[in-house]
């Protein structure tokens, strides 16, 4: 079975290996931001970083506060960072809530802290 969005997915994951392999773990998130915002441009990745999108519940008319993902790549995927030690649940569920709150149907949960990058792919 062909992976949804697979080409775009395989070049934002090369990009994470490359800013991994120069920088290695140890650094807060935005340093990583900014340098696979720099490796996706090479990549020829359009993007957009840090967009702010509504949270609704139920009914409500208005939204009951705003979220951050930090990129939404060809306006398909989502990429949530991390510099943390190891990925747990709460940052899996964060992701996935992301995917739902931007209407998106495949994410990556990339995580620079520790030794080897590690990443998980998302698909609602």
């Amino acid at each position: 079975m062909e992976l949804k969005y697979k080409d775009i997915t395989e070049r934002i994951i090369g990009s994470s290996f490359e800013v991994h392999k120069f920088l290695g773990n140890g650094f807060q998130e935005v340093i990583y931001q900014r340098a696979l915002a720099w490796e996706m441009r090479q990549a020829n990745l359009d993007f957009s970083r840090e967009i702010e999108q509504d949270i609704f519940y139920k009914d409500l008319p208005k939204p009951i506060g705003t979220r951050r993902a930090d990129f939404v790549v060809e306006e398909k995927v989502l990429v949530e960072l991390k510099a943390i030690k190891e990925l747990e649940d709460v940052h899996l569920a964060q992701a996935l809530n992301y995917l739902k709150a931007y209407k998106l149907e495949v994410g990556l949960l990339i995580n620079f802290g520790s030794k080897s990058l590690t990443f998980k792919r998302l698909v609602l």
